[in-house]
């Protein structure tokens, strides 16, 4: 019994250990991805197909920003 406890116990430390190596390099790989100006670019791109076509009324079709990171669609004031 005492030699499955300590089996369970080296094999948990080692099998720790070397999951911790990958979930690191799984995690910076990742964080690289994220911070990327090319895949930032690509979601902005997405994001504008994505609410251009959820947004079929053209009164609605002009971008205003809110803050340096938000911008929204209003109602256009060209429509008189």
């Amino acid at each position: 019994m005492i030699r499955l406890v300590l089996a369970a116990g080296a094999g948990y430390v080692l099998g720790t250990k070397a999951g911790r190596r990958r979930y690191e390099q799984i995690n910076r790989t990742a964080r690289a991805i994220a911070t990327s100006p090319a895949t930032k670019k690509a979601i902005e791109v997405s994001r504008r197909k994505l609410s251009e076509s959820l947004s079929p009324d053209d009164k609605m079709r002009t971008l205003r920003e809110i803050d340096a990171d938000t911008t929204v669609y209003s109602p256009r004031t060209d429509l008189d």
